[in-house]
């Protein structure tokens, strides 16, 4: 039987064993890139019958490389470093994994808003400096009866609302995809317009996809919108910030505070300005992780291009419209 490769790009975990295991079930092999880079890719993915992708492009001309790419596979929920529409013109499904590290996720998002109002990171680096002044760090307000604002409500969205709720929060959202609106426990949090979660929230917490849309949505306008004495945390996805406006607006006092998990670019150079505030907490995309739900993600998205190498139908696909093709209808209906 000839043997499958399925090129992997790039990962953050020690070494991709979970993978090996899972796709030597369908006589599928890993050619691990030495590099992330367009080029590099372009050059190896002629060998495969699949990609595996976590934080690299796989831009259109990777894909096109790939004369015999099946499938296209994320180690995620989110696909924007997919060319997608390049994928499904060509016939190839983009599989991910939509529903891993919630918990882990929500767990950032509610530490973020307890160190923000808590002023745990400004205290403990006044601490490392020397000083020992309760002033460094005020006002200092309790968390309990103050507003979150959730910008997507989807599965994080959701827990992390039924956790803040445990701190006496009052939680609203807003989703800009309205069929949200129709599959939400309607006692997590109360839906409000855009305009009304800007102007009202003490914390706002982005949960949102980055599309064309969404992109730079928290945009100066937005934040001069926000109270003054507001915070913005963000563990989604770093285009749906305008970093410029946000330094303005730290800088001048238009809000309080935020605490960042992902930038664009995704790695800050230590000298950018953002990174010499003391209003901002950052860290290097980080919330997903967990020793949990990375090895869920590892097992969850090879298994999913496992499925398609053997001609079964994957847990999650965000290019189904490929299904109807008649390469690949004979998968609907079919066992994952």
């Amino acid at each position: 039987m000839t043997h499958k490769t399925v090129l992997v790009t790039d990962f953050t975990w020690p070494a991709p064993d979970i993978e090996v295991a899972v796709l030597k079930e369908v006589n599928a092999k890993l050619l691990l890139a030495p590099s992330s880079d367009e080029s590099t890719l372009i050059e190896l993915v002629a060998q495969a019958d699949a990609i595996l992708t976590c934080f690299a492009h796989v831009t259109e001309s990777v894909i096109r490389a790939g004369n015999k790419l099946q499938v296209i596979g994320r180690y995620g929920i989110g696909v924007d470093n997919i060319d997608v529409s390049t994928a499904t013109s060509l016939e190839i499904p983009v599989t991910y994994v939509p529903a891993y590290c919630v918990d882990e996720v929500a767990e950032h998002t509610l530490g973020f808003v307890l160190s923000l109002a808590r002023k745990i990171a400004l205290y403990d680096h006044a601490v490392r400096q020397g000083s020992w002044n309760l002033q460094d760090g005020l006002p200092i307000h309790r968390v309990r009866g103050k507003t979150l604002g959730l910008i997507g409500f989807g599965r994080i969205g959701q827990v992390v609302a039924q956790k803040a709720a445990g701190f006496g929060m009052n939680v609203t959202f807003y989703d800009p995809d309205a069929s949200v609106k129709n599959v939400v426990d309607k006692e997590l949090a109360n839906e409000v317009s855009l305009n009304k979660l800007i102007t009202e929230s003490d914390f706002i917490s982005l949960h949102a996809p980055l599309t064309e849309s969404t992109r730079t949505l928290v945009n100066a306008d937005f934040m001069h919108a926000m109270k003054s004495s507001a915070c913005l945390v963000n563990c989604a996805r770093g285009g749906l910030i305008d970093h410029d406006a946000l330094l303005i607006a730290l800088r001048q006092g238009h809000i309080a505070g935020a605490a960042l998990d992902v930038f664009e670019p995704e790695q800050l150079t230590p000298d950018h300005p953002l990174l010499q505030l003391g209003n901002l907490i950052a860290t290097p995309h980080v919330a997903f992780y967990s020793a949990e739900s990375v090895e869920e993600l590892q097992r969850r998205a090879s298994m999913n291009v496992a499925a398609i190498l053997d001609e079964r139908l994957p847990e999650a696909i965000i290019n189904p419209e490929v299904l109807e093709r008649p390469r690949w209808r004979h998968l609907v209906g079919s066992v994952g």
